[in-house]
């Protein structure tokens, strides 16, 4: 069985250099809708109690907290120099989109814009919480899929006869794991099926938010082992990327969060 030979193509349907349907804004797309459809499905199937009417401006939220969000933790925690150099680099769409996005600013973003909404139509933020972080994962292997077909992202060397070749996008010419295929496994395959345990086993409100939170660092981290580092970071320290050490800190938190939603649950 011969390696495989990624040549990237960014575009489902291109009208110019830089412009045209691009497989990472489907993804988003896709990702968004499904949050719409599954507030509706988690309804019908009785585990959500959240008000049908509210599903589009909550949709308007989530899509500001992820896109600016995901965007500035790029700039700030991925980008600082270029970002420090040229503030107007976060926003600049001259070469057909806003490049670089990260998970945890998007993470911190949806967290934001949450708070602020259901305090504003006073819905509870812990089931909330929950319904959002059910549907996530499919936005999430979603995206790590268009990262693959994208030829972004690529993982370490690999001598696995399932390594992928990524010269086109810098890669060079010998083959490496596909680590965008194992996030999207496990940030969208493995997350989804345990929340969607979370959800049956009916947890105190808030805990099946925090599996998920605690769940896609534990994915995270461990596919980082695989996944080659930013070239302008590289690694940090005991030899962890800095992803590894985002997923850490946010693991933590999750983890005294969790603690603190089951100690309220039985007391109430």
């Amino acid at each position: 069985m011969g390696i495989w030979v990624h040549e990237p193509s960014p575009f489902l349907w291109q009208w110019s250099e830089h412009w045209g349907i691009r497989y990472y804004g489907l993804a988003y797309l896709l990702g968004f809708l499904a949050v719409y459809a599954g507030l509706k499905w988690l309804r019908q199937a009785g585990w959500s109690t959240f008000p049908p009417e509210k599903r589009a401006d909550l949709l308007t939220w989530v899509i500001l907290g992820t896109l600016i969000g995901g965007r500035l933790g790029y700039a700030f925690l991925y980008d600082w120099d270029r970002t420090v150099a040229n503030p107007f680099s976060i926003v600049d769409i001259r070469e057909g989109g806003i490049a670089g996005m990260a998970s945890h600013g998007g993470f911190a973003g949806i967290i934001l814009a949450l708070y602020f909404f259901t305090r504003k139509h006073g819905l509870p933020f812990w089931a909330t919480a929950d319904d959002l972080a059910t549907l996530a994962p499919v936005g999430l292997g979603l995206g790590r899929l268009a990262n693959y077909v994208n030829g972004e992202l690529w993982g370490r060397l690999t001598d696995g006869t399932w390594g992928v070749i990524f010269a086109a996008t810098g890669g060079g010419p010998l083959p490496r794991h596909p680590s965008q295929l194992y996030q999207a496994a496990g940030e969208g395959g493995l997350l989804l099926a345990v929340l969607l345990l979370c959800r049956r086993s009916r947890l105190a409100p808030g805990l099946a938010s925090l599996v998920f939170l605690a769940g896609y660092c534990v994915v995270r981290f461990g596919v980082e082992f695989f996944r080659e580092p930013d070239s302008h970071i590289g690694y940090l320290a005991l030899g962890l990327t800095q992803g590894q050490w985002l997923s850490l800190a946010m693991f933590g938190a999750a983890l005294i969060l969790a603690r603190v939603r089951a100690v309220q649950a039985v007391r109430n």
